[in-house]
Formats: C-alpha cells, structure tokens, sequence
C-alpha cells in the first residue's frame, strides 16, 4: 500500500510490458505495485481490511496453518495470529463488514465434493492479539447440489470469492466444469449461526477463457451498490443487482493487461482497490493498486 497514492487510471505509470512480471513501482497502465508481500507468504488467498485501514489482514488456503496474518502499510508482518479453534481446510476468502467483523470463507472445494462448507466469524480486532477464536459458524450447503462430486461437465460448486451485505453473505462460484464456458453461480446465505440451504439467486457468464474468467475474489463497495469479481487477467464489476436476484445484474470487464495467480481483492476506498497474487518462480508476492 505505501502510502496510499490515490491515483487515477490516466496518471499511472506505465512500462515495458516484458517486465510486467517484475517487482516495480508500475507493473503496467493499471496496476501499481504497492509492496512484496513477506516471504513467507507465498499463498495468500484473501486480503482485507481493518476498520481504520491501518492494517491489512491476509490468510492463506489449503496446506497452510490456520493463521491470520496482519501487515502495516508498507506490507511488513506485524502479527501471525493462529485462530484457536478452527483447521485451515480450504480457506479462500477473507472480508470484513461494516462494523469491522473478520469473516474466513472455508468453502474451497476444487473437486467438488465437499459436505463441511463454512464460513468463519472471528473475534479479531487488534494486531496486538496473541490469538483469536471463531465465535459463530454458518454451515451451508448448495441449492442444487444432488452429487458429491456431481458430472464433469458441471463443477460449478467451488467458491473462493464472497462478500457480505445486509446481514447476509453472498457466494460466487468458481468454474472447474469441462468445457469450461465462464458460468458461475451466486448464492445467498444469513449471516447467522447455523447450517443452511444456500439459496441460488443468480446464473451468470464472465468472457474468456480460465485465467479470464474463472473467479478467484470478490469485494463490495461502501455504497453496496458495486460488486468486483477478481480473476487472474481481469477485474469484472457487477452493478444493478438486487439483494435477491442478480440475474439482471451489469457486468463490465476491466482487462489488467498482466496475467498471475491474483487470488485476493479489497476495496481500499470506492475508487481504488488492492489486489494480492501468489507467489509464482518468476512473477507474483505482490500486493497492488489499481484505481478505477
């Protein structure tokens, strides 16, 4: 994040594209590099904020410990504080709500046949925080999921991007079907203690192929009004969606012109957003910003 340069699209520093790959202060027309994430953490897969902003909360997925890890503005470790009572079994998303509450969504299911979805409330405030605990549990389970894992040809149960909004989550799915032709799905689920039918309220399609439309976060702005749906090569903005139908929803891609295994996304404020990829052998680790 350094320092937060608020800019817009047009005064962004642009380079060679042969070196979009390579740590610098402009990857490209679009995207600014804010920072190298620690070492250390060469998975992450969600990135989000604490209220006032000052620090950025980041998890990793499947294969890492059950840790939230909290950076300073310069992406320097703060904090790895391990969640006491809970396993990492797939952890792709992480956001927060409007009163600062940190929510972990257990929902990766790459081969689509899990029965244990969750999504995580903690009790995470402060970087000063040896531990933190889940203090409520949503179980789900998909509207329309008869199969564990169901045909080939219809892998559409994977989530890895969420969002919360008026007390209740929305999911959007994350494409593994053969013959992939950018479809996902967008599911509503309470923000509330117990174990639910996720209800399905939208049947979409992104454009492009896997890296340009297979959805690997999501964040929602201030207003609720906007939705965007991170995938490796583009950002797709989603607005005109009810609460309980988002069939009718706008949708507008935004190329990034630079491919990498973006996983993480957040809105810094209504017109900048922060962007986290994995690290790669040659690319990725990086936390960016893109104003648009």
């Amino acid at each position: 994040m350094l320092r937060f340069l608020i800019l817009p699209i047009s005064l962004l520093l642009s380079c060679n594209p042969k070196a979009q790959n390579q740590p610098s202060d402009s990857v490209n027309d679009k995207l600014q590099t804010q920072y190298s994430l620690p070492k250390k953490l060469k998975e992450v897969s969600g990135i989000t904020l604490s209220k006032d902003k000052k620090i950025t909360w980041v998890i990793e997925d499947k294969g890492n410990k059950n840790s939230i890890y909290g950076l300073n503005s310069e992406g320097q470790l703060l904090a790895q504080i391990p969640i006491e009572n809970a396993e990492n079994t797939d952890w792709e998303d992480i956001i927060s709500d409007a009163q600062g509450n940190i929510y972990i969504g257990d929902f990766g299911n790459n081969d689509n046949n899990r029965q244990d979805l969750a999504i995580l409330k903690t009790d995470l405030k402060d970087v000063k925080q040896t531990t933190t605990k889940v203090i409520q549990t949503t179980k789900f389970h998909y509207e329309g999921q008869t199969e564990f894992p169901p045909k080939k040809s219809n892998l559409l149960y994977d989530c890895e991007g969420f969002v919360e909004m008026d007390g209740n989550f929305y999911l959007f799915t994350k494409n593994r079907s053969k013959g992939f032709d950018g479809t996902f799905l967008v599911f509503q689920v309470p923000n509330k203690e117990g174990d639910f039918e996720a209800k399905l309220i939208g049947r979409l399609k992104l454009q492009g192929g896997y890296n340009d439309a297979a959805i690997t976060s999501a964040a929602i702005n201030s207003t609720k009004d906007k939705i965007v749906l991170l995938t490796h090569k583009n950002i797709h903005v989603l607005t005109g969606f009810m609460a309980d139908n988002f069939n009718s929803a706008k949708i507008q891609k935004i190329s990034l012109n630079h491919n990498s295994q973006k996983e993480a996304i957040v809105f810094f404020n209504d017109k900048t957003l922060l962007i986290a990829d994995e690290k790669g052998k040659d690319e990725g680790g990086n936390v960016y910003q893109l104003a648009f």
